[in-house]
Formats: structure tokens, C-alpha cells, sequence
């Protein structure tokens, strides 16, 4: 976040303090606090309603709906913070069906004891998040817990969506000979989350890559119709990603090891870490996979918008029974890439 960003001109003399158990009592300090926080921040013509639920707009097309849960710590990081991080998740799990995002809901789970000023940064993340998207936040809710019964700020989004008709994007419709892509640099956002955790320097810092895939999704489509398959590799990263597609459609996949894109010094941190890249969670990249004829005009559409300028074809899919996900390796061999043991990176997102 830059000195000129819009997140920081924000004025908090009006919520110094700290969350207690009176600002989800539904008094007075509780209809202040969604005034002076919430509605001041994320104002639109749907909250401004004023009701239970918001009442929406017409829309033409099948409704495609997500929800996201976020418990990441700490609540700010390189690249970002639980709120915007929030917004992006939300629109991201519905754009990968091929859908167009057109609202969001969001509620709050806040700890006695949280301080106020630190919750109004969030929202007003959130709020410049939501904007640049064009996605406004159209309904929401709070609750408080005790101190201690918490930890800080929980967030739990829904997001609706609408998708054309013709559109058909599905993990279970990969098919042997398909080509498979990434729109960029595997292992950035859970390796920020980690440095900041665990109070790593590098030379280089890392930075999370949140942020809303909506418009690259729009663009690829425009640019291949008939794409296949749609992820985006969090939690878990690309290895549990392509495990999932590769038992939803019922088919094997290979990787090429050197054509995974991996910035230098997110590898590093990994080696370092003892952590593999490809188990690392991404917050602002996709998985796409499509017919082989269509893999060079996809990687260029990709590679012209802004946020695909690192993606690669890395792979194909090949029939196997047994659904197994394989990486050919640099020196040449073939090992299985599976699905990770255990907890590696918990509260990631």
C-alpha cells in the first residue's frame, strides 16, 4: 500500500476505543458503530435501504453464488489485510465458474477488546476493494464475542454472480489432450503470510497477490469461449488444486516442474522454510485448463491483460483411472505431486 493510497485517508478520531460487548447488544454503541463504521464506508444505494435484507436488481442469466469464510493471521500483511483479502475471495470463487460478480454480503465476527480503529482500517479496505472490483457489499451483520472467545476479527463473505448462457465452466470437465495453464507465480500470498508470521526479512520482500480475477476471467473468455475448467489454487496451492480437478473430471494430469512459474525469491523463502511452492496457497491466481488448439490464443490473451503478464502453460491432462496428479521433475524423472499432510501453513485466508 502506497503512501498516496486512498485506504489511509481515512479519519478515525470518531471510533477510538475498543470493541465490547455493548456493540452487538443491538443498542445504541452497536447502531453507532454500523453508522460510523460500516455504512460510512461501504455506503451504496443497497445498504442505504435501511431493511433486514437488501432488495436487488433484476438479472438475466443463471445466478451463481459463493461464500467464504476468513480467519487469516495477522489481519495485516504485505499486500494486504483480512478485508480486502475478503472481497477478492468471494469474487474470485464465483468468477471461476465463468460468472460475472454483481454482489457480496459480509459479516463480521468481532473479539472484546479489538481495537476500533484497527476495524475501521479493515472496512475501509474492504470498501476500496469492493469499488475497484465494481462489486458493492450489499448486506452484512455483526456479532461480538467475549474476550479471549475470539481472536481479533473473523469475516465471512457470500457473493452472488451471474453467468451467460453458453458458458460452461466446470472441474469436471477436463478432458486427456487438454492443455493446462497458470496466470502467474505460484506461492506469493501464503509465503507473505508466513514471513510476517514468523517475522522473516528478506533482500527482496514479499507481497501478497490478492487481488479480483473478474476482469481476466472476462478477457479470457472473450478471447476462448469454450475454456473448460476454472480454479483458483488457495489454500492448499496448485498441488491440492489439481488433485481436486484431476478427481472431478476423472483424469490424470502432468506437470512440467521448470514451466511452473515461481518468483525467485518465493523459492528461496520455501527452500528455506522447508516448504513446497506448489503447496503454498495464492489468492490472486488462477488455474485454467482448455482444449490443446486453444493453448497459444489463451496464453497470449492472458499475457496481455495486467494480471496474467507471468502465465504459462504448464502441463496436460492425460487419461489415468487413478485420477494422480504428476510433475516431471528438472533432472528428468516422474514423481506423484499429492495432497499435502496435515496442516502446513494454517490460517492462511
Amino acid at each position: 500500500m502506497s503512501a498516496n493510497d486512498p485506504r489511509l485517508a481515512v479519519t478515525t478520531s470518531s471510533v477510538r476505543g475498543v470493541v465490547d460487548m455493548t456493540h452487538g447488544a443491538g443498542g445504541r454503541a452497536m447502531a453507532e458503530l454500523i453508522r460510523d463504521i460500516f455504512q460510512r464506508h461501504l455506503a451504496n444505494e443497497f445498504l442505504a435501504q435501511g431493511n433486514d435484507a437488501a432488495l436487488l436488481g433484476t438479472v438475466c442469466g443463471r445466478l451463481v453464488m459463493a461464500t467464504d469464510a476468513h480467519v487469516i493471521s495477522p489481519v495485516f500483511f504485505p499486500g494486504g489485510d483480512i478485508g480486502a483479502l475478503a472481497i477478492h475471495g468471494t469474487i474470485n470463487d464465483v468468477a471461476m465458474m465463468g460468472a460475472r460478480p454483481l454482489w457480496l454480503s459480509a459479516s463480521f465476527i468481532l473479539e472484546e477488546g479489538f481495537p476500533l480503529a484497527e476495524l475501521e482500517r479493515i472496512v475501509v479496505s474492504m470498501a476500496f476493494a469492493a469499488r475497484e472490483a465494481g462489486v458493492p457489499v450489499v448486506a452484512g451483520d455483526t456479532k461480538v464475542v467475549e474476550k479471549g472467545k475470539g481472536d481479533g476479527v473473523f469475516i465471512s463473505t457470500t457473493g452472488v454472480g451471474v453467468l451467460a448462457d453458453g458458458t460452461d465452466v466446470s472441474g469436471s470437465n477436463a478432458r486427456p489432450g487438454d492443455a493446462i495453464l497458470v496466470s502467474g507465480t505460484m506461492g506469493d500470498h501464503g509465503v507473505a503470510i508466513l514471513s510476517k508470521r514468523v517475522h522473516l526479512d528478506f533482500e527482496t520482500e514479499i507481497i501478497s497477490d490478492s487481488q479480483p480475477l473478474h476482469d481476466l476471467v472476462e478477457a479470457m473468455l472473450a478471447a476462448i469461449p469454450g475454456i473448460r475448467v476454472l480454479r483458483d489454487p488457495t489454500r492448499g496451492g496448485l498441488s491440492a488444486t489439481l488433485n481436486e480437478i484431476a478427481q472431478q473430471s476423472k483424469v490424470g494430469i502432468v506437470i512440467r516442474e521448470a514451466a511452473v512459474p515461481v518468483k525467485p525469491e518465493v523459492a528461496a523463502a520455501c527452500e528455506l522454510l522447508g516448504l513446497d511452492p506448489l503447496n503454498v496457497a495464492n489468492e490472486g491466481k488462477l488455474i485454467v485448463i482448455c482444449a490443446a488448439q486453444d493453448a497459444e490464443t489463451l496464453l497470449t490473451a492472458i499475457r496481455a491483460h495486467p494480471k496474467g503478464q507471468d502465465a504459462a502453460i504448464i502441463g496436460e491432462v492425460v487419461a489415468d483411472q487413478h485420477a494422480l496428479v504428476r510433475m516431471k521433475t528438472r533432472l528428468g524423472g516422474m514423481r506423484v505431486v499429492d495432497w499435502i499432510a496435515g496442516e502446513q501453513l494454517p490460517r492462511i485466508c
